[in-house]
């Protein structure tokens, strides 16, 4: 046990952060922890981990960052030697690329496992909440345009809202749901991409009719329509997917439900 834990405590100790959040070690440092006596062996398993990240059709240049620094050696000279910035991803693909036969890879294949796993969760965590927290801004973006689309003089706000979807997406809610296979909220099932555009729609929408001073509502509802028919031409001279093609995603309402402790636990730590 103490040796699991020796393992353990060192590839923690050797763990650097950049300044973006982003964890990563240095092999040099990671071949004394794993006892590997010389460089070149040490080096066959950071290559052969480099071909198991291609052959998964990821990057090996975003996770094996090759340098180069100067060292003094005995003599008092100065040399150049290699290293590698490793993230946690190439640091797990080198220790199941090792020899097994050390009982420090063992320990280590299962931490960088572990870490691994935790990120995930962490960066879908992280998606989650961005998509919680513009669907939030939306139905805050919704209530004052509503405010402001009766002050033009709409009466009737769901045929208004109906034609900035309309121009946005070429075909109504009711459609829109029909071909997207959803039957609850549109944007409860719209991804960050998607719901991005309604913010942008909604937005403009309601800076338009402040700017322009737009009274009546035919005028109104015409602006509405405009404005969604502009963002969605601008969508498609980007190259993107119209909004209607983009995938329905798991309803906002679930990943509330799902991240209720999370969410407060973030809350919490940021009061106090």
């Amino acid at each position: 046990m103490d040796r699991l834990d020796s393992t353990i405590n060192a590839l923690e100790a050797s763990k650097r952060t950049t300044e973006k959040g982003i964890d990563y070690w240095r092999a040099r440092k990671v071949q004394l922890v794993l006892a590997y006596s010389e460089w070149r062996n040490f080096e066959n398993a950071i290559n052969r981990a480099r071909m198991a990240c291609e052959s998964a059709g990821i990057d090996p240049m975003n996770h094996f960052v090759e340098i180069t620094k100067k060292v003094q050696v005995g003599s008092g000279g100065i040399i150049k030697q290699k290293d590698y910035l490793l993230t946690r991803y190439a640091c797990y693909l080198v220790t199941m690329n090792s020899d097994t036969s050390k009982s420090e890879i063992g320990t280590a294949q299962a931490y960088f496992a572990v870490q691994t796993r935790r990120q995930e969760k962490e960066d879908q965590l992280t998606a989650d909440k961005r998509r919680i927290l513009l669907r939030n801004r939306i139905k805050d973006a919704n209530l004052s345009l509503a405010s402001t689309a009766k002050r033009a003089g709409v009466q009737r706000y769901p045929i208004f809202q109906d034609a900035g979807y309309q121009g946005l997406y070429g075909m109504g809610l009711k459609d829109i749901k029909r071909y997207k296979g959803i039957e609850d909220d549109l944007l409860d099932r719209a991804g960050k991409t998607e719901l991005a555009a309604n913010e942008f729609r909604i937005t403009q929408t309601e800076d338009k009719l402040v700017r322009d001073k737009v009274t009546g509502e035919k005028e109104a509802t015409d602006t509405h329509h405009n404005v969604g028919r502009a963002v969605r031409n601008t969508i498609n001279q980007l190259g993107g997917l119209m909004p209607e093609d983009l995938p329905a995603e798991t309803s906002i309402k679930k990943l509330e439900r799902k991240h209720k402790k999370e969410i407060k636990d973030i809350i919490r730590k940021r009061i106090t």
